[in-house]
């Protein structure tokens, strides 16, 4: 199944649904929607599986992790080796995704969607709690400062290989799906694609990253601002905005996203490169936010603003910037809460409770 087919065949959630579900919950023991946005989540969570018995027991967090020519800008305070170093940390289960998914009893599977280094040998064994899958499009993406990060057949083939590697997973019974990525320098193509497909100027959706100083900083935002001048990506054609200004790990999670629409699974956004994913595979496929939920607001300035042009709320708002999905780790907690309470609370009439 190619790109076009899978966004064609790719329904909203069932409206059915979530008013059945919404008539439930108007007779749950609580005044009228005390429970707020919990009440929201469990609701669209039975529109979204076409069921008034949703489940969200079997979890994975996707991280995608790729290299970035721009990181020769000086756009991050850390070196470039560092993404392959924490691809490995990830596999050993010793980074925060991996504590804090745990937590969450969600598995962790790094992708290697296009870093420098050769990580294949760590793949081997790797089974249960973290795993290593390699879809290596190229080893890192060019300097989009100089001409398009990458090729448009490189920009589908991510988006591809994110697809395959989720519905992999939601073929093997995953009911909720986290995003993460790993990728020094990524806040940069991520700012871009969020300054062309919204519209805000380069100065508003750029944030540190990594805690660049003042100097930096404008020097990221220039960086950005000429990458996008030079190639000109065109808004309303998202792997021509992904070719030019992207990168690989951002591609694989708007595949992943897209295959969380075409399965009728939700997947949790975590931060700015995230949402950059979610944010092309909402341009691909607007319907596809039926299934996003943004599982926090990160400190990085243009994360809000991407988030609002789809229509998403976030569910904690931590002061967080770490990326890897660690936000959207949490926020699975707060999605289990919402199905329990609809699953688990007794009505009024169960209760023998007057509604007064």
């Amino acid at each position: 199944m190619n790109l076009k087919e899978i966004v064609k065949s790719i329904e909203p959630a069932d409206q059915k649904f979530i008013q059945q579900a919404r008539e439930r919950t108007s007779r749950l023991l609580m005044p009228p929607r005390a429970l707020g946005e919990l009440n929201v989540i469990s609701e669209r969570l039975c529109g979204i599986q076409r069921t008034l018995e949703p489940s969200v027991k079997e979890r994975a967090v996707l991280v995608m992790a790729g290299d970035h020519g721009i990181a020769a800008q000086g756009v991050s305070a850390y070196p470039q080796e560092v993404t392959g170093e924490m691809v490995k940390t990830f596999v050993r289960g010793g980074a925060g995704i991996n504590v804090l998914a745990r937590q969450a009893g969600a598995r962790v599977l790094v992708v290697d969607m296009g870093i420098i280094p050769d990580v294949s040998d760590l793949s081997a064994g790797t089974t249960g709690e973290n795993t290593l899958i390699v879809k290596k499009v190229a080893k890192g993406t060019n300097n989009f400062t100089n001409g398009p990060a990458m090729t448009l057949e490189q920009a589908e083939q991510s988006v591809t290989a994110g697809y395959d590697t989720a519905a992999e997973l939601f073929e093997q019974g995953i009911e909720l799906l986290a995003t993460g990525d790993m990728g020094i320098g990524n806040t940069s193509p991520s700012s871009a694609i969020g300054a062309v497909v919204t519209g805000h100027p380069v100065e508003r959706m750029t944030g540190r990253g990594t805690g660049v100083d003042d100097d930096a900083f404008a020097g990221k935002c220039r960086a950005i601002q000429k990458g996008i001048d030079t190639n000109a990506p065109d808004p309303n054609d998202p792997l021509d905005v992904l070719s030019k200004v992207g990168g690989f790990e951002i591609g694989g999670i708007a595949g992943a996203v897209l295959a969380g629409a075409r399965f009728r699974r939700a997947v949790v956004i975590d931060g700015l490169i995230s949402t950059a994913g979610a944010l092309l595979a909402h341009a691909m496929c607007p319907v596809a936010a039926d299934y996003m939920f943004a599982g926090h607001q990160s400190v990085e300035q243009g994360h809000r603003l991407m988030l609002d042009h789809m229509g998403l709320k976030p569910m904690l708002n931590l002061g967080l910037r770490l990326g890897e999905g660690t936000g959207a780790a949490l926020a699975m907690h707060i999605m289990e809460a919402g199905v329990r309470v609809f699953r688990e609370m007794l009505t009024f009439e169960q209760a023998g409770v007057s509604e007064g």
